[in-house]
C-alpha cells in the first residue's frame, strides 16, 4: 500500500481513486527503457496484446512494430496509468521516477521496475512516488537475455498483492515463473540480489574447480558430466559451462560489470542488514578483479581469467 508519510496502513490518500484499480487495456502501458533486456520484454507485452507507448534515450530502434514511439519520459506519462521500467541502475530509476512525478498532465499511477537496483534505492523511489500519491512496486527478472527474448524469466514482484493480480496476465507474457515475495518496497531487490549472488558465486567456484581438475588432465565436458548428477551441481555446471566456456562462445549475455554491480548491492545490503558477508566480500572482489582486467565482458569469460590465475 502507497500511502503519504503518517497515514494509517490500507487507507488510501485524500480524494484520490483507489491505486491499481483500474482494469486493464483502459489505457496503454508505458514501457521506459529498450535495452538489452527492456526490447524483448515490451515485444513480448505487445505479443501478448498490450497497447503499448515506449520511451529509450538512445531512441526508438529497439521498439515493438506496434509500440507507439514517445517523445519523451513526459508523453509516456501522459499516456500511461501504469509504466514498466528496464534501466540500468538506482541512479536512473530515479532520474526517470523523477520526470514522471514532474510530467505536466501526468496520468501515470503504477510504476512497476524491473531493473535490479539494490534495497535502498528501491525504498527511496517508493517514497518519491508516494509522496506524489503514486504506486510503486519493485518486481526485477531473472534469466538474461535469453530468458527475456524467450519469456522464460522469473519475476520477482513487491507490492500489493491487487496490483499483482490485476497484472497477472502481462507479467505471464514475459516471464515463466511470477512471484509475489513480499509487499515491502526493497524486498523483491533482496530476492533478486541474493539469487545473483548465489549465480555469481557459482560461475566463480565452478571456475576455480574446473581449472584445476582440467589440471590434472580431467576433460572438461567430463567433469560437467559427473559434477551434473552428483553434488556439486549449479547453473554455472548446468548452463553456462556446457552452452558458453565448453563451446568457447563466451555469450551468457551479461556482463561482468553488471554482476559486480549486483554484488555490490548484495554485499552493502547484507552489511546494513548485519547478517554474515566474508563470502559476499570474496565473490565480490572475484568479479571487481575480473571486470577490472576485461572491462565489460561477458560473465562466462571469468572461467579463462580464473584459469589463468589472472
Amino acid at each position: 500500500m502507497v500511502t503519504p508519510a503518517g497515514a494509517p496502513p490500507g487507507v488510501e490518500p485524500p480524494g484520490v481513486e483507489p491505486l491499481g484499480s483500474e482494469p486493464l487495456g483502459v489505457a496503454p502501458i508505458g514501457f521506459i527503457g529498450l535495452g538489452a533486456m527492456g526490447a524483448p520484454m515490451a515485444a513480448n507485452l505487445a505479443t501478448g496484446g498490450a497497447e503499448l507507448i515506449v520511451y529509450d534515450i538512445a531512441g526508438p530502434q529497439r521498439s515493438p512494430p506496434a509500440a507507439v514511439v514517445a517523445a519523451s519520459v513526459a508523453a509516456v506519462a501522459a499516456a500511461a496509468r501504469t509504466i514498466f521500467l528496464s534501466l540500468p541502475d538506482g541512479d536512473v530509476v530515479a532520474a526517470v521516477v523523477g520526470e514522471i512525478v514532474a510530467a505536466p498532465a501526468r496520468k501515470a499511477r503504477t510504476v512497476i521496475d524491473t531493473s535490479t537496483i539494490g534495497i535502498a534505492a528501491a525504498q527511496a523511489v517508493h517514497q518519491a512516488l508516494a509522496d506524489a500519491h503514486m504506486e510503486f512496486a519493485d518486481a526485477p527478472v531473472s534469466g538474461g537475455v535469453a530468458g527475456a527474448e524467450a519469456a522464460t524469466l522469473s519475476l520477482m514482484f513487491s507490492g500489493r498483492a491487487q496490483t499483482f493480480d490485476r497484472l497477472l496476465l502481462w507479467f505471464k507474457t514475459m516471464s515463466s515463473n511470477q512471484f509475489h515475495v513480499g509487499t515491502t518496497p526493497g524486498q523483491g531487490q533482496a530476492m533478486k540480489i541474493a539469487n545473483n549472488f548465489l549465480s555469481a558465486t557459482a560461475m566463480a567456484a565452478t571456475s576455480e574447480a574446473v581449472a584445476f581438475g582440467t589440471s590434472q588432465g580431467l576433460e572438461m565436458k567430463t567433469m560437467l558430466d559427473v559434477i551434473n548428477v552428483s553434488s556439486g551441481q549449479n547453473t554455472a555446471t548446468r548452463d553456462k559451462f556446457p552452452q558458453r566456456v565448453l563451446t568457447q562462445t563466451y555469450d551468457a549475455g551479461f556482463r561482468n560489470d553488471q554482476m559486480e554491480k549486483d554484488c555490490r548491492l548484495y554485499l552493502q545490503s547484507v552489511q546494513a542488514a548485519g547478517t554474515a558477508d566474508r563470502l559476499g566480500e570474496v565473490v565480490k572482489a572475484m568479479w571487481t578483479h575480473h571486470n577490472e582486467a576485461e572491462p565489460a565482458a561477458d560473465i562466462s569469460r571469468i572461467y579463462p581469467f580464473i584459469r589463468e590465475r589472472r
